[in-house]
């Protein structure tokens, strides 16, 4: 599904050099439009982008944010490669597919900073190399088989040997159902979920199982937006970052926000967003050696052909 992508991006991406808010031109209140894509709908990790518009702290650096949640995940690549936004929060695996498919697509700042993946299964399975013979459930996104098979692998077990079950974003109700013994989930979103459900669970995050620490989500843009408009870029970041830290200070009206976005429940919303603040720190900030180990795990385990060039995939602010 993430390689049929890739040519709708190619496409886009060069019908692309004028996007939203071109110029950076300032609106009608003075401050220059910018539109923002979620990576999915309103969660407990856009904490700060929520905060930072119910404060005010785009207005404070000269900016009118729009935020724009898509309707499944790739939409926000979508979306940035059309022009339809000027930055997008992604998946750093789909950055890394959609350059590797020609895409001129750069990311910018780390969302989280950590892998939010995880194996989660019934408390039955003890440990991952457990799984051998039984049935995990997958979203059919070559991550998740990246991530089973270095938890599996990480414990001494045999990933070939774990009954691999093509489930779509049902993790919740298929382990509960027990149509499957295990799923590759969120941690953060799924694995809270289940918890607050009162379902005992055993969770396997990817980075204490055969994955460095990485940043799951990254805020990106396109190479021609970080050319033409570097100041925009910056002012979002900028933004962004103070939205989190104000975020991390009250969490609580944090959650309440997220809820509102969301139409969510705000017992489920808190417990998610307590459960992501740490990984949310230090806001937006790109941590190169990571970057790097993230580059090598991806190509060892098949999500890309090849190490990505951090440099390129990441560079610098001119």
């Amino acid at each position: 599904m993430r390689k049929s992508l890739m040519s709708l991006l190619l496409v886009a991406v060069a019908l692309a050099g004028c996007g939203a808010g071109d110029d950076g031109r300032a609106d009608q209140t003075g401050s220059r439009p910018v539109t923002l894509a979620l990576d999915f709908q309103p969660n407990a990790v856009h904490a700060g982008v929520y905060t930072a518009t119910a404060e005010g702290l785009d207005r404070e650096r000269g900016l009118a944010l729009t935020v724009r949640a898509p309707s499944a995940s790739t939409d926000s690549l979508k979306l940035l490669a059309a022009g339809r936004a000027d930055l997008a929060i992604v998946d750093i695996h789909d950055l890394g597919l959609a350059r590797e498919g020609g895409a001129d697509v750069v990311g910018v700042g780390a969302i989280v900073q950590r892998p939010l993946a995880a194996v989660i299964a019934g408390p039955e399975v003890r440990r991952p190399r457990d799984l051998e013979g039984r049935r995990v459930g997958v979203t059919g996104l070559p991550s998740d088989d990246a991530v089973l098979t270095a938890v599996v692998a990480a414990d001494g077990g045999d990933p070939d040997s774990v009954r691999r079950t093509t489930i779509g974003f049902s993790a919740v109700p298929s382990l509960v159902a027990g149509r499957v013994d295990a799923v590759v989930t969120f941690w953060n979103a799924e694995g809270v979920a289940l918890r607050e459900r009162g379902v005992r669970t055993r969770e396997f995050r990817v980075d204490k199982f055969g994955a460095p620490r990485y940043p799951e989500l990254v805020l990106a843009t396109t190479g021609e937006t970080l050319r033409a408009r570097p100041g925009l870029v910056r002012d979002t970041i900028a933004a962004l970052a103070a939205g989190t830290d104000q975020a991390l200070a009250d969490l609580p009206a944090a959650a309440d926000r997220i809820a509102q976005a969301s139409d969510g429940d705000p017992v489920l919303v808190t417990a998610q967003l307590e459960a992501v603040a740490p990984a949310l720190e230090p806001p937006l900030e790109l941590d190169r050696a990571a970057l790097k180990r993230w580059a090598r795990f991806d190509a060892r385990f098949g999500i890309l052909e090849s190490p990505p060039e951090v440099e390129a995939a990441f560079p610098l602010l001119p």
